[in-house]
């Protein structure tokens, strides 16, 4: 943990409140690419952050001072997320009982740089990986995100995991196998 973290920590918890708005500032940015990432939503991931750093202040107390600050916080971060996907799924197998339109006309904006053959693509590229990390567990999921859209390294993915690294591993594979699946259709051979 940096040492800044560390004494950000032991102001709060002497007290200083507003030292635990340094480390949301610190932590507050990746930990919402992580909860869009996952969640694939702004206001859900914005949510998320909120309530991970709700969580992370009334435990504050509890955090081992030999952990990393930043992984612990992410931890927190991906169990909100993880439990937003749960009520999304629970949400999606109960019936719609009703439908919501304004009447207002919508409108769409026309991209000048993009032909209609690109824009097809980009559609169905969207939509199988979409489809693809609907197929993962949360586990790959979070590991697909954090090792292929964060950059983290294999130790990270397993201590958010709370995984050995070989499992963290594991976990990586298992998500770009079946990414690779659900996108292999498209590839052009040359």
């Amino acid at each position: 943990m940096g040492n800044s973290d560390q004494a950000l920590i032991r102001a709060v918890l002497a007290g200083n409140k507003d030292a635990y708005g340094d480390l949301a500032a610190r932590h507050g940015e990746s930990m919402f690419r992580v909860a869009f990432r996952i969640t694939e939503s702004e206001s859900d991931a914005e949510e998320i952050v909120q309530e991970a750093l709700l969580r992370g202040y009334r435990s504050l107390a509890e955090f081992d001072a030999r952990a990393d600050f930043r992984t612990w916080i992410y931890r927190i971060a991906i169990n909100c997320a993880l439990q937003v996907l749960n009520k999304r799924k629970s949400e999606a197998t109960m019936p719609i009982t009703e439908e919501y339109d304004d009447g207002s006309p919508s409108i769409q904006l026309v991209d000048g740089g993009a032909g209609p053959e690109r824009l097809l693509l980009d559609r169905e590229i969207e939509h199988r990986r979409h489809a693809a990390m609907e197929k993962m567990t949360p586990d790959e999921r979070l590991a697909f995100v954090l090792r292929h859209l964060e950059g983290r390294s294999i130790a990270e993915i397993a201590a958010a995991l709370e995984v050995t690294p070989n499992n963290a591993k594991q976990a990586v594979f298992r998500a770009v196998q079946k990414m690779r699946r659900s996108l292999a259709p498209l590839w052009v051979k040359s």
